[in-house]
């Protein structure tokens, strides 16, 4: 039986609040983030020392991430803005960790400064940060596993074909040389999914990591302080898929740490995640409005949104649900290509979607877009960075964005301004 998808305003909530503040505009719900992550830190409460990392590129925007602060999380960086964004609501050395990417020296200076965890890369970075802002206290390391076989009805990613981690002989060099460099705190990561619904990857990336766990200790004296099992946990992005189930992960993971703890070489490290898409993916909301609806070759829904506002179904061919307010309860009766008004054909939030008969003016709701829809937006043919609201515990609209304007997007070219809403040349 496909679950109904529910949604946390109304039509009449809605319509009020596009008075003032025009589609389209993206909606947070406080209440399911906080019940979130406090189910998955529930789930690894067995873990002394556990902690989440919750990634910005997830959802960056400051007043998420004051609400999951106060939940206990800490903050997963990638730049210097990320990082700034950490330090504002409050987060302050190892509760900040930089996960290197083909990183710049200025975000190894800045979080070197600020004292958070680094982690790197490839093994060219610890010389490279030596030379360029100074060794770290801790050193952690990106594992990529490489080539595996298929583990029952699971396929794993072409790991081999991803630009991130590195080899396990060149993970134990780099280990080995941040001793002699008179490093004596280690931590390791590992992220080999992404949207995985089974949980059996996560399962397997930690007996993955407790044997290089045991293996470092033994051949090299290195114990793990921590271990960072990375992200990946999916959400159900369609009606008919269910939830992962988190607590039978966790006793999974919580069954194998148990049994390698009595190995003589386990350093009964602390276990990290990076949660972006489990935390707040289920409860983002874009709000839209049908501009026009076209009929062609085909039924096309046009949007005052686009590609521009949520790239995922454009880019990836992702799927997002689409409820349209006022009229859920109605069947879904007509096929539509749901479109922006993007130059490109590929600006399309759905193709041969079935929905109840539309007409220009209903507000449409694509569900699950609270990680990964907002932070990339982009602004290809002028389009304008939408704003961002956070329905608070108490049922009201908190706006933690508003949305750009033409003076925005002018204001970084050298030369010209905008004066009473023309464009002048100034030099």
């Amino acid at each position: 039986m496909v679950k109904k998808r529910t949604i946390p305003f109304t039509l009449e909530q809605i319509q009020t609040l596009a008075r003032s503040h025009p589609t389209p505009f993206y909606i947070y719900d406080e209440e399911g983030i906080r019940n979130s992550t406090r189910s998955l830190f529930n789930n690894f409460s067995w873990n002394k020392g556990f902690k989440e990392y919750f990634p910005i590129k997830a959802t960056p925007n400051p007043e998420i991430l004051s609400i999951l602060k106060d939940e206990g999380c800490c903050a997963d960086c990638c730049s210097v803005p990320e990082l700034m964004l950490a330090e504002g609501v409050g987060l302050i050395g190892e509760s900040i960790m930089l996960t290197s990417n083909d990183t710049g020296p200025e975000e190894f200076k800045m979080a070197r400064k600020m004292g958070a965890i680094i982690n790197l890369d490839d093994p060219n970075h610890l010389a490279y940060i030596e030379k360029t802002a100074g060794l770290p206290k801790v050193l952690c390391l990106r594992y990529n596993p490489g080539p595996f076989k298929k583990k029952g009805k699971l396929t794993w990613r072409h790991l081999t074909d991803e630009k991130f981690g590195m080899r396990k002989d060149q993970l134990f060099e780099t280990y080995k040389q941040g001793t002699k460099k008179g490093i004596k705190r280690f931590g390791l990561h590992m992220m080999i999914m992404s949207n995985d619904l089974h949980g059996e990857h996560f399962v397997d990336t930690a007996r993955i990591c407790f044997d290089i766990a045991v293996e470092l200790n033994r051949k090299a004296g290195i114990k793990l302080e921590f271990i960072d099992l990375g992200g990946g946990i999916g959400i159900p992005y369609r009606p008919h898929q269910k939830s992962i189930d988190m607590r039978t992960i966790s006793n999974k993971i919580r069954t194998i740490y148990n049994r390698y703890s009595t190995k003589k070489d386990f350093p009964n490290s602390r276990l990290f995640m990076e949660s972006g898409r489990f935390i707040t993916g289920k409860h983002g909301y874009l709000v839209a409005k049908v501009r026009h609806i076209k009929k062609s070759y085909k039924n096309f829904a046009g949007l005052d949104a686009s590609m521009a506002d949520l790239m995922r179904p454009g880019m990836y061919g992702s799927y997002h649900h689409i409820s349209v307010l006022g009229k859920q309860s109605k069947d879904p009766t007509t096929i539509y290509d749901v479109v922006g008004s993007l130059c490109e054909n590929n600006d399309k939030f759905a193709i041969n979607r079935k929905l109840p008969l539309l007409d220009p003016g209903d507000i449409i709701v694509f569900h699950d877009v609270g990680a990964y829809g907002r932070g990339k937006v982009f602004d290809f043919n002028g389009k304008l960075r939408p704003a961002e609201f956070l329905l608070r515990n108490d049922g009201s609209f908190q706006q933690i964005r508003r949305a750009e304007t033409p003076q925005d997007y002018f204001r970084t070219i050298c030369g010209w301004k905008t004066q009473k809403g023309i464009l002048k040349r100034t030099s």
